[in-house]
């Protein structure tokens, strides 16, 4: 990764710069940063070290995505971007490759997954195109299993419904939606009865399964699971702390209001 013919000490590119050369000139301040002379802190930081500033900042993209907030979405693709570069440039220091091998790699996987756009085959719909991509995908890495490649790091939800979604995809999947709701429905009385029996292992693995039926079902709905708990816990946020804010006024403390005050205060703001 080199970008030798551009200063990094230089102002914000012009408003007439190329992708090109805005991307040179990040590569460029990243290089400077790396280098003898560069940063201490950031000199002495590795990919282990960077994982959870690159997972804070691919949060804070899909927070402006989900906020429709455009602004902030430019701002932190930015810094989603620095971080990737950041590890490009610490896999070349440590000989591992090169940000151009990178982006080659990119370029040439997106082609070769797309022979409906890139070659001469047919794309008769979606699930076509799904099925080619996983095909090549297989071929590729050479794997055994449509499950291999989902990475274990991912949230659970995410994780669940990308393991239901592959195995969908070899028609491993409920035929219609209503067989779901009554697994759902099942798995629920199976969570009861090992409650009822009081044994830990098993409450704990029909909470599992309920849960795994219920990203199921969202999967039929068209939801994605961790979309949809985000704005319940947001909706939750938002009348708990408005609770707080009405006790506040009253200059009371949340810590002395009764169950029943606070219910109340809780259902003036779900109407």
């Amino acid at each position: 990764m080199s970008a030798a013919s551009h200063d990094p000490a230089q102002p914000d590119a012009a408003p007439s710069a190329t992708l090109a050369e805005c991307f040179l000139q990040l590569v460029a301040v990243v290089d400077q940063l790396r280098s003898p002379e560069g940063c201490p802190w950031d000199r002495k930081q590795t990919p282990q070290s960077m994982m959870p500033y690159l997972l804070e900042e691919t949060y804070e993209v899909l927070e402006s995505i989900e906020a429709q907030d455009s602004q902030g979405l430019k701002e932190e693709l930015g810094d989603l971007l620095l971080h990737i570069l950041f590890q490009g440039r610490m896999a070349q220091d440590a000989g591992h490759f090169t940000l151009e091998e990178s982006l080659q790699t990119i370029t040439s996987k997106l082609i070769r997954r797309h022979p409906h756009v890139f070659g001469d085959r047919e794309a008769r719909d979606d699930q076509a195109i799904n099925r080619t991509w996983e095909t090549i995908k297989q071929q590729e890495k050479g794997r055994t299993s449509r499950l291999d490649g989902i990475p274990r790091t991912l949230p659970a939800l995410t994780r669940a419904r990308r393991m239901q979604e592959k195995a969908a995809s070899v028609g491993f999947d409920w035929p219609a939606i209503e067989p779901v709701w009554e697994k759902v429905d099942e798995e629920l009385g199976e969570l009861r009865q090992a409650c009822h029996r009081a044994q830990p292992e098993a409450i704990a693995e029909e909470f599992g399964d309920l849960v795994f039926s219920l990203v199921n079902l969202g999967r039929f709905l068209k939801l994605d699971p961790e979309e949809a708990l985000r704005k319940t816990m947001a909706k939750f946020e938002h009348r708990f702390q408005g609770i707080e804010q009405e006790l506040a006024r009253r200059g009371r403390r949340i810590e002395d209001a009764s169950l029943e005050e606070m219910d109340a205060i809780w259902n003036r703001f779900r109407q």
